[in-house]
């Protein structure tokens, strides 16, 4: 009896073991197809768009993981174009807002129209707003006042809107990428901190290199437009949504993530001495959750099944650059904010691995 009982747990090991490495391999074969997909869209978008490969990167980062993006950068940087062909590529629904002072809250989520039938009979139906799209553009999201802009507010973090009372859920996946201009401040309203936080990453899109802007200015002034085609469809991004929250995220990672945005508030005993003196108020625990987010995209389209320190590194100025409030010290010594994170990422040090003997 005792010897069946040895042989049923030896088979049930063995059977778990087999498993295991079965979804292993599996896994290993969705990163390796997902790597490719990556390197495709990345290929299709550069028919199109020259350079901005660390833009292209981190918009897609944050689709790959549900997160939305705020690009700030000067006019004429191709941020309207990169968004509207990154939608061509995910053949998804695509709606662009050019937001204005005098836009109103319902012109984005919908209003109630009354509608008259046969016998007199009068009801309200909801004619829903741009908002309700997969991919939304929200261009110069500045130049409109806060009770406009705190219309994205439900929809960019419960994917819901509520008019007239009743709640209407979004469709899937659903993002918002806003544009910014950093130059033009007249007559523009600045995001509250509450919704700024609500964005995963804020993106820097800068001036193209020389051989770049050449490639621009031959390429755009024949009058041809390239094609691209479509990689994915709106069900592989919630896909690879769920599987890339399978990428492992160690105990030490989860560690280094936390001392990270600790670090950046100024009330906090860790945090170094230039941080007190240069920053009012510091990240949230939200920003430590994109950090791992943005980490797991990055491991994901290298086709590595961890996250690393370094991923996690990659992504902390996007991730963090809007979440710290550089005080008058730091501006009077010229520190901007990517300055302060950058600083910051090199007196973290990474937690040591225990030694076993």
């Amino acid at each position: 009896m005792r010897h069946k009982i040895a042989v049923s747990n030896c088979f049930a090991v063995s059977f778990v073991a087999d498993v295991a490495v079965a979804e292993k391999r599996d896994f290993d074969d969705f990163l390796e197809k997902f790597r490719r997909h990556r390197e495709l869209m990345v290929e299709e978008l550069h028919k199109v768009v020259v350079g901005q490969d660390h833009v292209i990167e981190q918009i897609l980062a944050a689709i790959f993981t549900g997160g939305h993006c705020l690009l700030v950068g000067v006019p004429g940087l191709a941020k309207t174009l990169v968004v509207s062909t990154i939608a061509k590529l995910l053949d998804v629904q695509f709606k662009r807002i050019q937001f204005t002072p005098d836009l109103m809250p319902s012109d984005i989520t919908g209003t109630n129209v009354l509608e008259e039938h046969e016998g007199g009979r009068r009801e309200f139906r909801f004619v829903p707003g741009p908002v309700f799209t997969n991919i939304l553009l929200a261009d110069e999201i500045n130049r409109t006042p806060p009770k406009t802009q705190a219309a994205l507010l439900q929809a960019m973090q419960e994917r819901e809107v509520t008019v007239s009372g009743n709640t209407t859920p979004l469709p899937e996946p659903f993002f918002v990428i806003a544009t910014q201009n950093p130059i033009e401040q007249e007559g523009t309203y600045p995001l509250p901190e509450a919704q700024l936080d609500r964005f995963m990453f804020n993106v820097k899109v800068d001036y193209p290199k020389l051989e770049e802007e050449e490639r621009i200015l031959s390429v755009t002034t024949t009058g041809e437009r390239a094609e691209v085609k479509k990689v994915l469809s709106a069900k592989s991004i919630l896909y690879l949504q769920k599987q890339i929250n399978q990428i492992e995220v160690g105990p030490l990672t989860i560690n280094y993530v936390a001392r990270l945005v600790r670090a950046t508030r100024p009330s906090d005993g860790s945090a170094p001495a230039f941080i007190k003196e240069m920053v009012d108020w510091g990240a949230g625990p939200r920003a430590g959750q994109y950090l791992i987010h943005g980490a797991r995209a990055v491991a994901a389209m290298d086709g590595r099944p961890a996250v690393s320190f370094e991923d996690v590194r990659r992504v902390a100025i996007p991730v963090l650059r809007h979440r710290l409030a550089p005080n008058f010290q730091a501006q009077a010594e010229g520190a901007s904010s990517d300055d302060i994170v950058t600083r910051l990422i090199k007196e973290i040090p990474e937690p040591k691995v225990a030694k076993y003997e």
